[in-house]
């Protein structure tokens, strides 16, 4: 097979299409930023409008189209709107159970969603037809669901190249492991993965930590790549020590997850540090959907604040502004497994931006790992009030301390985080994948169903 060495022509597999709404299309557009746009085409099962920035060539593949109609009608009955993601892994069920203080019928949905990931999927001729037409090098996906890795596998074995799939949580061991479906719901999860990984030549995940697990427990080589940033995030560096009056600590991002609770720990910490003479305000920046539906829990917070909802264009001088950056995770025991290996997508974002960095939640976290091994923030670990006050505290009071972990985390993200360089790195590594050799094509003729 030829194809450019520097850039190979990579079919992408994804729910949300490369566009700026969250995280994930975030990172995925970062690190295929300056692809060539005759050598990148996707197919989205989101009801999401693509972003033409990073890519031009398009296939949606909606919920009504790979849902047999029997099922995708009885799944609208069910209450589904036949837009967002029907399967979500159970931590993020779990939160909105306890949210909705509805356990039982979030059981009955948690089977329901199980049920849907695992049904057979309708694949159009016309799909098979356009993705042998774009004539892949590689496929690639950050997969997240039974469903979308079935997908990805189809996709690989119908063009005949390798597949490189993206791991950013630890999805696999966490999604259904609640015995869903009698425990066929696991097992599915398990052998999916399995015929995926036959496929790969290689694979990719968000965190070093990730990256030497999932070698261990796939036998197959891993790499790691996370979001990377661009210079509108590299603010130049200041006097940590500048600030008159209250200190500004601020936090960007979603609030599921229970990341709230863990918000709201910080937030009822700073009377402690205002009752001892030290004036500061947290103000908390997410997506209009989390601020509506958590807004309640840091009403009685008075040095908490809400700010509105921003665009990705708006991230980098929200950071500026901060005397202290705020990341967390949740203490929870079932989130804290699924998020160990995750690395945020604003963790780059906050180093570049020649802030200090506040980090609350359990240490083992990988995005908290990631602060520490950049010496660019204050990581409180544990679930434990005093601890939080006395990491404040220190941030707070100690203006050298805030410049070092500054400069520290900016000289870091330059290393570790520059897009330019991890692009660089990132197409190499699909290449890579890309000359190893061809996956087995499936005789694809008409419409598919697989089982």
């Amino acid at each position: 097979m030829m194809f450019d060495e520097e850039f190979p022509r990579v079919l992408v597999v994804s729910h949300t299409p490369f566009s700026r709404v969250s995280g994930t299309a975030l990172t995925l557009s970062n690190l295929f930023s300056g692809w060539p746009r005759d050598r990148l085409a996707q197919v989205h099962t989101g009801n999401i409008t693509p972003s033409t920035d990073v890519c031009e060539h398009f296939f949606h593949f909606p919920p009504r189209d790979h849902y047999l109609p029997i099922q995708y009608y009885a799944m609208r009955m069910s209450g589904w709107n036949g837009r967002t993601p029907l399967q979500q892994s159970r931590p993020i069920a779990a939160v909105h159970a306890a949210a909705e203080t509805r356990p039982t019928m979030a059981k009955i949905y948690a089977q329901l969603r199980a049920g849907a990931d695992l049904s057979p999927i309708r694949v159009p001729p016309a799909l098979v037809e356009w993705m042998r037409d774009f004539r892949p090098d590689v496929v690639y996906s950050m997969l997240g669901s039974v469903r979308l890795t079935r997908i990805t596998a189809l996709a690989a074995r119908t063009c005949g190249v390798p597949v490189v799939p993206h791991f950013t949580d630890d999805w696999p061991a966490t999604l259904y492991d609640n015995g869903e479906l009698f425990g066929r719901a696991d097992r599915s999860v398990q052998e999916t993965i399995a015929r995926l990984l036959r496929l790969a030549p290689l694979g990719m995940v968000i965190s070093q930590p990730m990256a030497e697990e999932y070698t261990r427990r796939y036998h197959i080589p891993f790499s790691a790549f996370a979001n990377c940033v661009d210079e509108t995030f590299f603010a130049p560096l200041r006097d940590a020590g500048r600030q008159q009056g209250t200190t500004e600590l601020v936090y960007v991002g979603a609030l599921h997850l229970n990341r709230w609770e863990s918000l709201r720990d910080i937030g009822a910490a700073l009377d402690s540090l205002a009752e001892a003479g030290l004036p500061v305000r947290l103000t908390i920046h997410a997506p209009e959907n989390d601020l509506s539906r958590y807004a309640r829990h840091f009403a009685p917070l008075p040095r908490v604040r809400l700010g509105p909802s921003l665009a990705s264009d708006e991230v980098p001088a929200a950071l500026r502004d901060a005397d202290i950056l705020v990341h967390i995770e949740s203490f929870d025991e079932e989130i804290r497994r699924y998020t160990r290996y995750s690395v945020s997508t604003k963790i780059p974002q906050y180093l570049a931006s020649g802030r200090p960095i506040l980090g609350y939640g359990p240490a083992e976290v990988a995005s908290l790992h990631h602060i520490q091994e950049a010496d660019a923030g204050v990581i409180v670990g544990t679930d434990d009030t005093a601890a939080l006050v006395r990491g404040l505290t220190d941030l707070c009071r100690d203006a050298a301390l805030r410049e070092r972990l500054a400069r520290n985390g900016a000289a870091f993200a330059r290393q570790e985080h520059a897009k330019e360089s991890v692009a660089a790195r990132f197409a190499a590594t699909l290449g890579a994948a890309a000359r190893s050799g061809s996956a087995t094509a499936d005789a694809a003729r008409g419409q598919l169903t697989w089982k």
